[in-house]
């Protein structure tokens, strides 16, 4: 088995059809699997799936895992046999053939952990949302959770790459969970595919770390290009949802990476952030 795709959805009823027909015209010529999690979506994402693409293996949690969750979720239940993983979210579009171009040249770079191609958004441009990151620092997060970056958006022009060039083939630190080809070979190293600590957000940061510890490499690649439609299912949930599961992962992505002196000032700044969004979705709600 060449490649497992794996897709974790929540209320993705308005892309998944896109981005399953798409995965599949994306495989021309591999021996491929996919595989859709779904986490207690209430629209009728599991129908589109359960009716349109009987073929795709469906794990339906009544819960929600989380995104890390998920994912795992599908690599255990992929082919034991399968040489790669691709983590795909449900808002994403791939070319033809793009896939066998992409594991092809990943076949190429045996060094290779993890990797990732040029996001372009639906006007086929390069996405800036979704380009690849450096290692985040503390400093750099606290700003993020006090909204600085708002009003001087120069000080996570580093963090952001900002400049970055995505049509030259590069390592780099981290790149997006949203389109993520993963060597199983690395997998089975580490003993998971994502760490369980993470419910939501930092997990795709946490497993391109996880990659150069192990020595392999994490490659920003423009050899295809696919289309990221970013954070479709984000858009549902309000501001103190979203900020309390950020602030949570940010936190455990520290005090796994850094010593206590370190990650204090996220457990500080924490709920200072989370009471920042509570005051915006009762804005927003009078």
């Amino acid at each position: 088995m060449d490649l497992s795709i794996i897709t974790v959805t929540w209320n993705s009823e308005e892309q998944i059809s896109t981005q399953l027909k798409s995965a599949r015209q994306g495989a021309v010529n591999l021996d491929i699997e996919q595989h859709v999690i779904d986490n207690g979506s209430k629209d009728n994402t599991v129908d589109i799936v359960k009716k349109q693409f009987p073929d795709v293996h469906l794990i339906v949690n009544k819960v929600g895992k989380g995104f890390g969750g998920g994912n795992r979720q599908g690599a255990e239940a992929s082919s034991p046999d399968v040489r790669y993983y691709l983590f795909l979210n449900p808002d994403m579009k791939v070319e033809k053939g793009s896939l066998d171009t992409f594991v092809a040249w990943m076949d190429k770079h045996p060094d290779v952990g993890i990797a990732s191609p040029k996001l372009i958004d639906e006007h086929g441009k390069l996405n800036m949302d979704a380009t690849p990151r450096r290692f985040p620092r503390v400093w750099e997060q606290v700003a993020v959770i006090l909204k600085i970056p708002h009003v001087f958006p120069a000080v996570l022009h580093k963090y952001m790459m900002k400049g970055i060039d995505a049509d030259i083939e590069q390592d780099v630190d981290t790149v997006r969970g949203s389109f993520m080809l993963m060597r199983k070979e690395m997998v089975d190293k580490l003993g998971w595919s994502w760490d369980p600590r993470y419910f939501i957000w930092y997990e795709d940061v946490d497993i391109c770390r996880e990659a150069k510890r192990l020595g392999y490499r994490v490659v920003h690649t423009p050899i295809i290009s696919a289309t990221d439609y970013i954070g479709q299912s984000f858009k549902k949930r309000d501001t103190l949802w979203k900020q309390k599961q950020f602030t949570k992962s940010m936190l455990t992505y520290f005090k796994k990476w850094e010593p206590w002196y370190m990650w204090m000032w996220i457990a500080l700044f924490r709920p200072v952030g989370i009471a920042m969004a509570w005051g915006s979705d009762m804005f927003h709600k009078k």
